[in-house]
């Protein structure tokens, strides 16, 4: 905390560790709160202090003044009299008492709202009772709509061209022929709220900012911090219509036309003298007075998303926009990666870094997590299949619509259009049937990839802009969910059987998408994607033109031609994470990059910070132990097994049948000595596969599960929970019952689902295993890439290239977060054990975390190694 307080004061780039179980949350809720409220109370100090030298040089001026009324004007060397001078000299300190006197007020206003809530349960009564009234006339009003639209005799042809009016896109004009407004006008003021200092804190998942919250809630300042919540919309939605759509990008889509609908209202009232009035749907929830009653109930006590959620629908008030108007006036700002990280978001959500706090959380992967988040990828299917609906849906309203719509849909389809020939195709044939004739993966830079594919005539960002603006992907979702199936196909006319083409294509795709997925095995698309891939696969494609407009030297493309046009793809990989890092970094007056495993740390110096143009003078960083006590952890790296086979899993001599073997023998051994849970981690899926079948294969198998109930890490996310729940039962039934079988083994598989975020506390985890050492392939396309622009940017550190540095890196960063699953709070205890004796190398063994490092023994043999463990868990055991 002291270390933590020191960093925010001086404005430092802290990386910090501290493992998990030693209270890292409460730390930095307790050390950056407190360096916040200090430093409110100094502002408002020195405030006071300029404010009340402002009034006693007035009064000193009135008391000269009247002592001295026929005093004639003194006059400076350039002639000006004194009070001219005094005027232009003082004018940069009025100003700042003016604006600190305004600032005064407002947080009083806000402070006294804010009491008046807290204390007036009737004002929140009062809004219910409003809101119910409100509700009342809503209803009445459609009920009134219904019985007129009901007489009004509209026939059914006439009732479909009404609905399908909002199809059609909106005249589209760009940035430069008209500025665009947005926002809400009912107060513009109020948007335009000044930011107070405040602390944005960021974590991976919602459930991790949900426990942060409520550590919050539970700390000495859960009372008195104005903390918001952010979330996506598809957590903070409460109109039960949008999130019934499920894709978050549809939820966006479909949220922002609601807007742009509401906005619309107006101009579409006044064409009430019109034949027919387009009807556009606009959300309840989106109404500014309840948004901003939700944004004060929010400021008054700490609430976290769920909460936040059941206030909104209360409240019948939006919980994305409401929270969102809470920024200003908070302390703490709690979000995910993403929403800091990728600047349009962080600018649609109305965070502003300029002189704030950042603490970034959980950030041992946060290099990937910035790559990830500005990489893209398409298939060829997706290409064809979003080439297809565009040029049906251009067909179909051609009349109506607008020449500049028409010319930027054109642009959209001939880049569709180049994508695919690219890959090897063409756009009017189905993508399953033509075959790729040069397979293959291809690495281009940007500039490149634009030229070959003739597109670099095409303005990018202008097509990026309008396709965020017209929200021509959603109109396009539309139009495929009315069209797309032959359920809902309507075939009155000529120009409606047209889209008969659309139907039979989009099924041709569908089939052989399964086919395709059949034959590679991959692991199964989760109902949401698919749903995307299938219906809008134009939203994808939107994330692969954004990512072209990165600068050429920090990207690749990336082509890969595989069997058909169908199943390949073009792949943006970010080179340069660093340069969307910079301006989180130059804008806040501190950052800290926290995690339970930071180690190694090179990795943020480098890549990260340097690269941002961080001086490093200001990056400090600090490590804290385990609050256990040594003798609770027994950590071995072991060279050699019970046969004297040294260990050293490379690729080349890991599939040798004495080496499983050996890693078979090793296992026996320790399950005969280890009670409860043991968790042994494979470099992959594919070698834990190859292991376990070759076991089966020579009764080792057999063997193990005489003394442990062995299971699989499976390989679906959505059977990742059951299996853990029965290793947990079955761990606690073996401990009760007694007898033979001491618990159970769990084989699990670095990099995969139990391998972060897992607890693997006391009995669930009394020893993990790492066999071999879990290095990358370098083989990989996208590794060789990375390391070969890491080669050319970074210099060589300690003789080292920096893409050596690199794989070893990611390897340890891998190793670490694995065997952290184990000791997750004080009186804990585990053994570890490192297979492979290259552990031992001083170039590795530097890189696990320090509390573990100063507690390993290297073990050459393995009856020595054997003796500790079997005197490490006895021990442990009769102590319990």
């Amino acid at each position: 905390m002291a270390a933590l307080y020191s960093a925010l004061e001086a404005g430092r780039v802290g990386i910090f560790e501290s493992p998990t179980g030693t209270g890292k949350s409460l730390s930095l809720i307790c050390g950056a709160l407190s360096w916040l409220r200090d430093f409110e109370e100094k502002k408002q100090q020195e405030e006071a202090r300029l404010l009340a030298l402002e009034d006693s040089r007035w009064e000193e001026k009135k008391r000269l003044a009247s002592a001295e009324p026929g005093r004639p004007e003194s006059k400076d060397s350039a002639g000006e009299p004194d009070w001219v001078t005094a005027f232009v000299q003082k004018k940069e300190e009025r100003d700042m008492v003016d604006r600190l006197k305004e600032e005064q007020i407002r947080r009083k206003k806000r402070e006294d709202r804010l009491e008046k809530i807290r204390h007036n349960v009737q004002l929140k009564y009062a809004a219910k009772r409003k809101r119910s009234e409100e509700d009342e006339t809503k209803r009445l009003l459609q009920l009134s709509k219904e019985v007129l639209s009901e007489g009004a005799g509209v026939d059914a042809l006439e009732q479909l061209d009404h609905n399908e009016e909002e199809l059609i896109l909106a005249e589209y004009e760009s940035d430069e022929e008209k500025k665009m407004v947005s926002g809400l006008e009912e107060d513009d003021d109020d948007l335009e709220e000044e930011h107070v200092t405040k602390i944005y804190y960021c974590s991976r998942t919602h459930s991790q900012l949900s426990q942060f919250v409520r550590e919050v809630q539970k700390s000495p300042f859960g009372k008195d911090t104005r903390l918001v919540s952010l979330g996506s919309r598809q957590n903070l939605c409460v109109n039960e219509e949008v999130r019934r759509l499920g894709a978050l990008q549809l939820i966006n889509d479909r949220c922002m036309e609601m807007q742009k609908n509401k906005h619309e209202k107006k101009s579409d009232e006044e064409t009430e003298g019109k034949k027919r009035r387009v009807s556009r749907a606009v959300c309840p929830f989106y109404s500014y007075e309840q948004m901003q009653f939700l944004r004060d109930e929010v400021l008054v006590e700490v609430k976290d998303i769920e909460q936040l959620v059941t206030l909104g629908r209360e409240t019948k008030a939006c919980p994305y926009y409401g929270s969102r108007y809470a920024i200003p006036a908070a302390q703490l700002v709690v979000l995910p990666y993403q929403m800091l990280l990728h600047e349009p978001t962080r600018s649609a959500a109305g965070i502003k870094l300029k002189d704030q706090i950042v603490i970034i959380d959980e950030a041992h992967n946060l290099i990937d997590t910035i790559t990830c988040i500005h990489s893209a990828e398409v298939s060829g299917s997706q290409l064809c299949c979003a080439h297809s609906q565009l040029l049906q849906y251009m067909e179909r309203y051609r009349k109506r619509l607008k020449a500049k719509n028409l010319m930027y849909i054109k642009q959209i389809l001939y880049l569709l259009e180049r994508f695919v020939a690219m890959l090897g195709g063409n756009v009017n044939q189905n993508p399953s049937c033509q075959a790729v004739s040069q397979p293959g993966t291809v690495l281009k830079s940007i500039n490149d990839f634009l030229f070959q594919s003739q597109i670099d005539n095409i303005n990018l960002f202008k097509v990026q802009r309008y396709c965020e603006k017209s929200l021509i992907s959603r109109k396009l979702f539309g139009f495929v969910e009315r069209y797309g199936s032959p359920a809902t196909a309507v075939k009155t006319n000529k120009e409606n059987q047209k889209l008969a083409g659309l139907q039979n294509f989009l099924l041709t795709l569908q089939q052989g998408s399964d086919k395709e997925a059949g034959a590679l095995q991959g692991p199964p698309v989760e109902a949401e994607d698919d749903q995307l891939r299938t219906a809008s696969p134009l939203m994808q494609i939107e994330g692969f033109l954004s990512a072209l407009t990165n600068a050429n030297q920090d990207g690749r493309v990336i082509l890969n031609r595989q069997g058909t046009v169908g199943q390949s793809n073009l792949k943006f990989l970010l080179l340069n994470p660093a340069v969307h890092f910079a301006k989180v970094v130059e804008e806040c007056r501190a950052v800290i990059i926290a995690g339970g495993t930071m180690q190694p740390v090179a990795d943020f110096r480098e890549q990260l910070l340097s690269c941002a143009g961080v001086d490093p003078a200001r990056v400090v960083e600090f490590s804290c132990g385990h609050v256990i006590p040594p003798e609770n952890i027994l950590p071995i790296i072991l060279c050699s097994g019970p046969s004297n086979q040294q260990l050293e899993f490379t690729y080349q001599t890991r599939d040798l049948p004495q080496m499983m073997d050996e890693t078979g023998r090793i296992l026996c051994n320790l399950c005969n000595v280890v009670p409860g849970g043991v968790v042994c981690f494979f470099p992959s899926y594919e070698y834990e596969k190859q292991v376990y079948a070759h076991w089966e294969k020579t009764g080792l198998l057999t063997r193990l599960a005489t003394k442990k109930k062995i299971f699989q890490e499976p390989k679906k996310a959505n059977q990742v929970e059951q299996v853990l729940v029965e290793y947990a039962k079955c761990i606690k039934r073996c401990s009760q019952a007694g007898g033979q079988m001491t618990g159970a083994l769990l084989l699990s598989v670095v990099g995969g689902k139990m391998s972060e975020g897992i607890n693997f506390s006391d009995d669930l985890g009394r020893c993990v295993i790492m066999v071999g050492m879990p290095y990358p392939n370098i083989k990989s396309p996208e590794l060789q890439e990375k390391m070969t622009w890491l080669d050319k940017t970074m210099p060589r550190a300690a003789g080292q290239a920096p893409s050596r540095v690199l794989i070893e890196n990611l390897c340890m960063k891998a190793v670490n977060q694995s065997i952290g699953r184990a000791i997750r709070h004080q009186k804990d205890f585990a053994s570890i054990l490192l297979l492979d004796h290259r552990y031992a190398r001083p170039a590795i063994f530097n890189k696990l975390p320090q509390w573990i490092r100063e507690r390993t023994q290297v073990k050459p043999a393995f009856g020595s190694a054997f003796a500790e463990l079997r005197k490490f868990h006895r021990g442990k055991s009769d102590a319990l």
